[in-house]
């Protein structure tokens, strides 16, 4: 509560007064359950503050009494690899030990937390920071810091807050959660050494996927400090047929107002010698009183649902609270305005808002803008539930999901991005302000997917290779099987496409957008395949003749029915190509069976030449052989040489005659092929 003006100093108070009571008490070391910072960015104000409280109480000229006979380089993953009181630049009297929490975290490329500023500061010891290795669901090994003191020996195993969904699996996974045991040495067994976890997870849930059962954790470990829950329950309880005391310290100050934070703060001191233990409860003396209470207004008497005031009257209950506060802080140092919550309870009544309510307690309290929460009671019936519609849309009843559960419920099945990674992604990402969050969840999964396919790659081998023949299967279906005949006559079909070409510019002369529409179009078909090279420059030629009888005609049209001449010119001629493919085909290979590449080209080019006016002449005797050319023209016709017609009449007749000409399509070309070599 940074920004809060009454309680921004409260943390920082009780963090304090921790580091007073240790300095005064001696201890040995502090040791941390995680979440130091309430913020994975903390701010500089807060960092700041943070380290003068720690260089205050810890840099000093006390000794320190144990020694670490473990491998540091293994228990404190930073750059310098050693316990910071074995610094030689610092003098450390109190050293502090800690793990990370959910709130300060590692995120990021680095996978750096708020506490390796410390670290790096030398002032905190920074352990438990594990790297989940392996795939699947990971894999963790905890190798504890030794610490021997005398005759006593401390194995302290620390894990800092792994999201609790997947901690729980990998407990559950054999050989997921590796522990390391200390080795026997001279004078001390395995058996001598006293075990301690700090970890940091949900420990009571509804949910038993969300938290972890204390009947996960190894049988061999004799204390566990127990993170992350903020109620205080700091007498050590015995888990029965386990053998371990578990502690629960709770939060320093109170972050939420709930009924477990009311109870008083307090800190452990432990002291060990050998395998037994003694712990010793101090209450925090700096810590803000919060009084809680809860009110159900159905149960109250002589109350009119629908009159505010007589709800209020009921409700003022805070100044008795408040006075109950200043009795309890009469024996304190400093009396600080206390912090007061009111659950309500109105089930079959209106509401009433709550920072109009807090108005006159404000100068009395640290909370007035919050002091009541409305709820409504779960377990009523349906009966109990009439409501109009007007109090059912207040937006204190409406229901607020995150996004996790609304995602949940549509059940998106995916593949490769698994729903709860980027649960976890979405997280980092608002609440840790990561940036790369979403590539770092994307680049994982997309390599967690690549090895799973290499694994199958054999699979993937075959149906690739069969693939490629089906393909092949497939081109040789749609090609004829003379193939390497086209490639020889593809050259002749190309110079035949330039003389062309140059004949139709010398022939007629026509304006620079037709004549370029023309050629284009022709040259456009005699690309469509080796196998009808040869029908399109014949095509071109027609269709400048035709041009140019019908040039007067329509002149002042423009270059729009050319274009729709050339689209329908190619619609046809891809038509009649279709169907006379395979009587060229046979052709061709007759002719080259007897003569070599070079004759065959003279061959085809001089037929060609010498074929147009015969072409010309088939045009103007009316057979439509040539029926795409005109087709959609405006510019008149072909059908007679200088008489004008109709262009839909000729549209219809040629369209009509245009299965009964593929035949002779077929026949003339395959007589003209075979026609022996000049």
């Amino acid at each position: 509560m940074e920004k809060d003006e009454i309680r921004r100093h409260d943390s920082f108070q009780s963090f304090d007064e921790i580091c007073s009571i240790a300095e005064e008490k001696q201890v040995d070391f502090l040791l941390l359950g995680g979440d130091l910072f309430h913020e994975n960015k903390p701010s500089r104000s807060t960092l700041v503050k943070a380290i003068e409280i720690l260089r205050r109480h810890c840099l000093n000229d006390q000794p320190v009494q144990f020694q670490v006979v473990s491998d540091q380089t293994v228990n404190f993953q930073n750059a310098f690899g050693h316990v910071n009181y074995e610094d030689p630049h610092f003098n450390v009297g109190l050293p502090v030990f800690s793990i990370h929490g959910n709130h300060d975290d590692p995120a990021g490329v680095d996978n750096l937390s708020a506490v390796d500023i410390l670290s790096a500061c030398n002032l905190v010891n920074y352990f438990g920071k594990m790297v989940l290795g392996g795939s699947g669901v990971g894999q963790i090994t905890l190798y504890p810091i030794l610490i021997r003191k005398g005759s006593t020996a401390v194995a302290l195993y620390g894990l800092g807050n792994i999201r609790d969904e997947r901690l729980n699996r990998m407990f559950q996974t054999p050989h997921a959660v590796q522990w390391m045991r200390p080795e026997p040495q001279e004078g001390c067994e395995v058996s001598d050494w006293f075990n301690i976890l700090v970890l940091h997870q949900n420990r009571v849930k509804m949910n038993a996927k969300n938290a972890i059962n204390e009947r996960f954790l190894p049988r061999f470990l004799d204390f566990i400090v127990w993170g992350h829950e903020h109620e205080c329950l700091i007498d050590p309880q015995e888990v029965p047929g386990m053998g371990f005391h578990i502690t629960q310290p709770g939060s320093s100050v109170a972050t939420s107002l709930i009924d477990g934070e009311s109870k008083p703060k307090h800190v452990l001191l432990l002291e060990i010698k050998g395998n037994q233990y003694r712990p010793n409860k101090i209450p925090l003396k700096s810590v803000r009183p919060f009084e809680y209470t809860e009110v159900v207004l159905k149960d109250e008497p002589d109350i009119d649902p629908n009159d505010q005031n007589s709800i209020l009257e009921h409700l003022d209950k805070v100044s008795g609270l408040i006075e109950k506060s200043n009795r309890k802080a009469v024996n304190g140092s400093e009396q600080k305005l206390p912090l007061v919550r009111v659950k309500v309870d109105y089930s079959g009544f209106m509401t009433i808002n709550p920072q109009r309510f807090g108005q006159k307690y404000v100068g009395k309290v640290a909370n007035p803008q919050d002091i009541l929460i409305f709820s409504k009671s779960s377990k009523r019936s349906q009966k109990e539930a009439k409501i109009d519609d007007s109090e059912r849309l207040r937006p204190e009843e409406l229901n607020q999901q995150n996004i996790e559960a609304l995602v949940a419920e549509n059940n998106l099945k995916m593949e490769i991005l698994p729903v709860n990674d980027l649960d976890v992604a979405l997280h980092n990402f608002v609440n840790k302000d990561d940036k790369m969050a979403f590539y770092n969840c994307l680049h994982y999964n997309l390599e967690e997917t690549r090895k799973k396919i290499g694994k199958d790659s054999d699979v993937s081998k075959f149906e690739e290779e069969d693939l490629i023949l089906k393909e092949r299967v497939k081109e040789r279906s749609s090609h004829p099987t003379d193939t390497p005949q086209f490639t020889s006559s593809m050259q002749s079909f190309e110079n035949i496409r330039s003389k062309n070409v140059t004949g139709i510019g010398s022939a007629a002369s026509f304006s620079d957008d037709e004549d370029t529409a023309q050629i284009l179009s022709s040259a456009n078909r005699g690309r469509k395949g080796s196998s009808s090279a040869s029908r399109p420059s014949r095509d071109a030629s027609e269709l400048g003749k035709s041009s140019t009888r019908g040039r007067g005609r329509g002149r002042g049209r423009g270059s729009t029915g050319l274009k729709q001449t050339t689209l329908d010119a190619t619609l046809g001629f891809r038509r009649s190509q279709s169907r006379s493919t395979s009587v060229k085909v046979q052709s061709i290979a007759d002719d080259e069976e007897n003569v070599d590449s070079a004759s065959s080209e003279e061959h085809e080019i001089n037929e060609v030449e010498s074929s147009s006016e015969n072409e010309n002449n088939e045009i103007s005797k009316g057979r439509g052989r040539k029926r795409a050319a005109p087709r959609g023209r405006g510019r008149g016709t072909t059908s007679k040489r200088g008489k004008k017609s109709d262009n839909s009449s000729v549209h219809s007749v040629f369209m009509n005659k245009l299965d009964d000409d593929d035949d002779d399509d077929a026949e003339e070309i395959a007589r003209r092929f075979n026609k022996p070599q000049p």
